[in-house]
Formats: structure tokens, C-alpha cells, sequence
């Protein structure tokens, strides 16, 4: 069982919550979210804000807080195996409730297939709000292009 070791992103200020699966492997050892390299997430939100990507984790928790996005994941705690979502078992939810007492989150987005469908499982029960989908920006998702993930993505903050 691997626990989640990155704390969520947000204050009174966020009206966006973004949620992913889980930490990727590079992602834990990075210790923030979005950590593999090749993972256009970063790439995606600089360009929908029209901002530098951010680079550094500081840079990052501020780029989160100026555009009011607070960002966690759907599992608190799982088994799997390296970064792979199918391989997902035993799952415990995050309790998003720290995040929406505090903000006004106006909407919420997941990021990808995997995360809407843990979303819908063991969160939307407890909480009752729909989730938009949006398509991966994992390096997985070969079949999206950089363009089309952010054109598709610009319903975040538009």
C-alpha cells in the first residue's frame, strides 16, 4: 500500500479543483504534482493561462494560487505497480472536503479516464458534484496532441 506524499495545492481563493489519479513514480519522487517530464500538464496550463511554463515546485504552487486551481488526486492511498493506472487496487479516496469547505470551487475537472472513473466510485457518492472529464496529459495519451490537449483544456479557466 503506497500513501499519497504530496499535500493539495489551494486556499480560500480557488474556485478550480483539478484532480488526478495518482502521483506517478516521478511524481513521488519529485514530490509534486505532475513530475514525469514528458507529462504536458504544465505545458497545457502555461499555455491556457497564457503564462512561462512554470519550472521550479515554488514556481508551481504560485501559478496554482494566482489562477485560483487548487489540484490533488482521487486516491489517498492504493496499491500499484510503478505508475500504472490499471494496476490500481485497494483503493482509499482523499477527502476532498478539506478543499471544499475552505474554497468556492466552482467546478471540478479530472484529469484523464482513470481519474473520472475513481472520481465516480468513491468520491462523487460522498460529495455529490459532477466531474468534467478532460483528456489525459499523461505521455500514455500518444493519441492527443500538445494543440488539441490545450485547446480541449482551455475550459478550465475560459
Amino acid at each position: 500500500m503506497i500513501q499519497h506524499p504530496i499535500n493539495p495545492i489551494y486556499d480560500k481563493n480557488s474556485k478550480i479543483l483539478i484532480l488526478g489519479s495518482f502521483p506517478s513514480v516521478k511524481s513521488r519522487e519529485a514530490g509534486f504534482f505532475y513530475g514525469h517530464p514528458q507529462n504536458r500538464f504544465w505545458k497545457v496550463m502555461a499555455a491556457v493561462c497564457g503564462v512561462e511554463t512554470p519550472a521550479t515546485i515554488e514556481e508551481k504552487k504560485a501559478f496554482f494560487l494566482e489562477y485560483h486551481i487548487a489540484v490533488w488526486d482521487v486516491i489517498h492511498s492504493c496499491d500499484i505497480v510503478g505508475s500504472s493506472d490499471s494496476s490500481i487496487r485497494n483503493v482509499v479516496a482523499n477527502d476532498l472536503n478539506v478543499i471544499l469547505e475552505c474554497a468556492d470551487i466552482r467546478q471540478i475537472y479530472v484529469n484523464g479516464k482513470k481519474a473520472q472513473e475513481l472520481y465516480n466510485k468513491y468520491i462523487y457518492p460522498k460529495i455529490q458534484r459532477e466531474a468534467v472529464c478532460l483528456p489525459s496529459t499523461s505521455p500514455a495519451n500518444a493519441a492527443w496532441s500538445l494543440e488539441r490537449l490545450i485547446e480541449e483544456w482551455k475550459q478550465v479557466y475560459w
